[in-house]
């Protein structure tokens, strides 16, 4: 009996050893996964400032394409 219970406490041991490991690995994807976010959304910034939308007028300026 007394055997038993000392295999089901290491196992417990190991078990919460694995736990906080897998734990551990979850928070930094978390904050992998918030900075790339943050780098994903400035990147959008970034292009909608160097191609700006058509519906501002200046694809009306613009002559129609030659197959038209």
């Amino acid at each position: 009996m007394n055997d038993a219970l000392a295999d089901l406490q290491e196992r417990f041991a190991h078990q919460e050893l694995a736990i906080e490991a897998l734990n551990d690995v979850v928070v930094r994807q978390g904050r992998a996964i918030d900075a790339l976010r943050a780098e994903l959304d400035e990147v959008k910034r970034e292009l909608r400032a160097l191609r700006p939308s058509p519906v501002g007028g200046e694809a009306a300026d613009e002559p129609p394409p030659p197959h038209y």
